[in-house]
């Protein structure tokens, strides 16, 4: 092996060691959001682990008599509460503690990882600025439209139609449902000043869904630019990315509204996908996310606080979907016991999740197996 397939190596290494570092803080945290709740409302806990497998380091607390554990995978984690999975023998254990105190904690590991997402952006905020879409080039644009009208090579992209652009998804969604021709005011950085220039746009914007990107460029006059691969040009539109600084006061509010961003983004693409306007090959499971989260995360400071924010609120989020197994799904039973003073059964409830659980295990290999068809 040369020295530099191994340095490729290495760095491909170094790259998924990273993207897990980031999945198991992540889940390390959600679980100790779940722990503290647990503990401020006195409930009995047993074990609380990082990672899954056999116990590579455990720690007994003489006083608590809880077990604090290391294993082996470093893909997981949980906090165990005592009678969390049957009827409780005891005051302090899961099921015999107040269906309102149970809400609150289910709900504080998402609650966890949103906070800690959102600690990352302004950290992140901060530290390098907000990332602002970058025009590389303009395509010459008609003659009936004159190049007052249109974007500038160097522009950044702040806000469109008076929405803040923070991702794609941000402009689609200031756009769509107009028409080539009409007239957009678009807020840009240029020449060393913001200013809003009135953008005519160049094509419809009739976005099917959120990953007709190609849709919107075209429709702002976003040049491209070819590449030699294979013997073969591929074109790619040349937008690219560049950090704005903002005030102190409108960081923290741009940090709250990225972190509101991201989750509206994961809405929408659940929302395409159910109603069948996005394709299963489109998202990924955790093989896709590992190799995703390993290249974003490897090229530098800025992209890994982004990637590991990201995955936050993405966590926070999917937890809080009523899926069986999910903390989500845990919630609406509480509330039906809430309602009802009267639990589901716990055998039929322990059911409903170890099936939720292995669909969502099933769902998860099916779409990394799409991604390679």
């Amino acid at each position: 092996m040369n020295l530099l397939s191994f340095s490729s190596v290495m760095n491909t290494v170094l790259s998924v060691l990273l993207a897990i570092l980031i999945l198991l803080v992540m889940i390390t945290v959600h679980e100790f959001g779940h722990y503290l709740a647990g503990k401020a409302l006195k409930f009995g806990i047993s074990e609380f682990a990082i990672g899954f497998g056999p116990k590579i380091f455990k720690h007994r607390f003489k006083k608590s008599g809880q077990l604090f554990s290391v294993r082996l995978l470093p893909l997981g984690g949980f906090c165990a509460f005592e009678g969390e999975d049957a009827e409780g023998k005891s005051e302090n254990d899961f099921n015999n503690k107040a269906p309102w105190k149970r809400i609150i904690v289910l709900v504080c590991g998402p609650l966890m990882n949103y906070l800690t997402a959102l600690f990352i952006i302004i950290i992140s905020m901060f530290a390098f600025g907000q990332l602002t879409f970058k025009v590389g080039s303009v395509t010459p644009p008609p003659e009936e439209i004159s190049a007052e009208y249109c974007l500038a090579e160097g522009d950044l992209i702040l806000e469109i139609g008076g929405r803040g652009i923070y991702l794609t998804t941000d402009a689609m969604t200031a756009l769509d449902g107009k028409h080539a021709g009409d007239s957009v005011p678009v807020k840009v950085y240029r020449g060393g000043e913001t200013r809003t220039v009135d953008i005519i746009l160049r094509a419809d914007c009739d976005f099917e869904n959120s990953s007709q990107v190609y849709k919107l460029w075209n429709a702002l006059g976003i040049g491209t630019y070819g590449e030699e691969t294979n013997g073969e040009t591929v074109y790619y539109y040349d937008i690219g990315t560049q950090n704005f600084r903002f005030g102190f006061f409108e960081t923290i509010g741009r940090a709250f509204m990225y972190s509101f961003r991201i989750a509206g983004t994961i809405f929408k693409v659940l929302g395409e996908l159910l109603t069948g306007h996005l394709g299963l090959s489109a998202v990924g499971g955790p093989v896709t996310t590992i190799k995703l989260t390993s290249r974003i995360a490897s090229q530098g400071a800025q992209s890994f606080l982004e990637i590991a924010a990201y995955i936050g609120v993405n966590l926070a989020v999917f937890n809080l979907l009523p899926i069986p197994s999910l903390d989500g799904s845990k919630v609406i039973f509480c509330l039906i016991e809430w309602i009802f003073r009267k639990p589901v059964p716990r055998k039929v409830e322990a059911v409903i999740h170890a099936a939720g659980f292995v669909a969502i295990l099933v769902f998860a290999v099916l779409i990394d197996i799409l991604q390679f068809v």
